[in-house]
This record gives C-alpha cells, sequence and structure tokens, in this order.
C-alpha cells in the first residue's frame, strides 16, 4: 500500500473516523496497511493471521478482567498468590482526586485501559503535575479498543493506578520478561531492554534460554541487541507460572520482571503488535502461527 495512503489510514483511526466500521473490515483493511498482504479469516495460518482471528472470534469475558491493570492483579493473586505483585499504592476514578502528597517520592502512574499511559516518577520534586496531568487525562479519554480492535479492552473501566516504582539489581529500570504461551504452553521470551529510552532492543530466547534468530526490526521501534544476556535465575519459576497463567488460552504474552531472584508480574497481553507487527523472516510468522490451535468459532 502506498506510504501517503497509509498515514491518511492511520490519521482517520487516530481520530476515530474509522469508528463506524465493522471489527471485520478495519481488521482486513489495517492489516493491508501494516503487512501489504490480505488477511485471510476464512483459513488463517500465520501468528499476525490468528491474532486477527482471536480478536473477532474469541471473546470471553474474563478477558477484559485480565488486560485491566488493577483486576488482573487479583486475578493473577488468586492464581498463584500475591507475592508476584507489584504493590499498589492508590486508585482513582479521576486525576483530580489523586493526593500526590500522600505518595512516595518514587512511583508509577499508569491507567487501567489502555497500553502506554505510563508515567515514571523517579524524583517527585521534579515531577510536573501540569504536564502528568494532561498526559493521563489525554489517555482517560480513549478507549484502547478503537486503535486495534482488541476486543478484551473494549469495556475495561477507565481508572489511575500507582505503582511501586522497581528497579533491578544494578538500579537500573528493569528488563522486561515477555513469556509467549499457547494453549498453556510456554514456547518463546520475548526480552525487552533499555526500556523509556532511544535505545530500546527485543530479543527472542527459547524456554532453554538459547538466544534466536527471530527478529522484527523492519518496521518495529526495538532493534536486536548485540549481546546474549545471561539467563535469570528465575526461568524455571518464571515458565511455569506462564503455564498456569495462560492455561485454556489460545495464545498470551505473560510478563515478568525478575529482580535477583525473586518474580514480579508485570500484564498480560492477547495481542502482541496487535498483530500489526511483521517479522522479518515471514517463516517465523508461520512458526508461530503453528502453535496457535484456534478455538471453535462461536
Amino acid at each position: 500500500m502506498h506510504t501517503t495512503t497509509k498515514r491518511v489510514l492511520y490519521s482517520l483511526s487516530s481520530r476515530g473516523l474509522l469508528n463506524w466500521m465493522p471489527d471485520w473490515m478495519y481488521l482486513k483493511i489495517m492489516y493491508y496497511a501494516r503487512l501489504d498482504k490480505r488477511l485471510n479469516l476464512a483459513n488463517p495460518h500465520t501468528f499476525n493471521e490468528k491474532l486477527q482471528w482471536i480478536k473477532l472470534y474469541d471473546r470471553r469475558p474474563v478477558y477484559t478482567m485480565m488486560v485491566d491493570k488493577y483486576e488482573v492483579k487479583k486475578y493473577v493473586s488468586s492464581l498463584i498468590g500475591e507475592k508476584y505483585i507489584i504493590p499498589t499504592y492508590g486508585v482513582w476514578k479521576s486525576f483530580d482526586e489523586i493526593d500526590f502528597g500522600q505518595l512516595p517520592n518514587q512511583f508509577v502512574l499508569k491507567c487501567t485501559h489502555d497500553s502506554g499511559g505510563l508515567i515514571i516518577c523517579r524524583d517527585k520534586e521534579q515531577l510536573s503535575i501540569c504536564d502528568t496531568k494532561k498526559k493521563i487525562n489525554d489517555c482517560m479519554k480513549k478507549n484502547f479498543y478503537w486503535h486495534g480492535r482488541e476486543w478484551p479492552y473494549k469495556d475495561v473501566n477507565p481508572r489511575i493506578i500507582a505503582e511501586k516504582y522497581m528497579v533491578d539489581e544494578s538500579g537500573n529500570d528493569l528488563k522486561d520478561y515477555k513469556v509467549m504461551c499457547f494453549n498453556g504452553v510456554p514456547r518463546l521470551i520475548e526480552l525487552h531492554k533499555g526500556r523509556f529510552t532511544d535505545h530500546q532492543t527485543q530479543d527472542f530466547y527459547d524456554t532453554n534460554w538459547n538466544k534466536t534468530t527471530i527478529s522484527q526490526n523492519g518496521t518495529s521501534t526495538y532493534q536486536v541487541s548485540s549481546d546474549t544476556v545471561p539467563c535469570p535465575n528465575t526461568l524455571d519459576e518464571m515458565l511455569s507460572l506462564s503455564a498456569v497463567l495462560s492455561k485454556g488460552i489460545p495464545h498470551v504474552r505473560v510478563d515478568w520482571y525478575s529482580i535477583v531472584d525473586r518474580l514480579y508480574f508485570g500484564e498480560l497481553t492477547f495481542f502482541d503488535g496487535s498483530g500489526f507487527d511483521p517479522y522479518d523472516d515471514p517463516n517465523d510468522d508461520e512458526l508461530l502461527g503453528s502453535w496457535i490451535t484456534l478455538p471453535n468459532r462461536k
């Protein structure tokens, strides 16, 4: 698709001018715009195709709780225990309800209903309340569902939560260990480093912690790193807990932080890249797709 056409589609979508489209039509158009391929919903094969199918035809009510950044803490605690949950300082319906005087010097603010509405406060005295309010209020007005028609987000209750600010043992921002699970079986770990910097990297490791050649450099903001990260001490625990949290689900990504020898749960993601990020080697898209067994269409 021509670059200008793509920009027009993205602009219309971001302004909500394509919200009138039924989900299947919108996904077909955006899939072609992003991947230059026609979306085969009748007989999907690739990972990205199957994610679009799941958006349309696997709509279990529990998925809404699982993507809600506040409610998911209760859900995960009930399955694996509260010790894996990052402490929450508060939850509010509006920004003006937040009493910043009651928050510690360092914390994280995020919206419960979207992806990207994040404020990291490393020093409360340096935090611009005005800028923070603008970013959070902008996020509160949006329904993340419309961006990629990821159905679980459609009915999430928009709220704001404050969490404990976490760093790794070196005092730096955390690495993200994103375990890609297929019908309850962990298959790959997506490792993200350099969060919130201009040098974010994304590498894929297998479950034996061998770095793979899978990459998404073509259109992604993440690049493959030049090094190999040592295997975390928590890998076996991470994989076993991910299996518990992903049981009975065609595909879900379970995100973790590992600090010294302790794991902390991050979030659950059903649609990696919203199913619009191409793999540099199309065979990898096919491989990951082969690991998804789609449920019967309802």
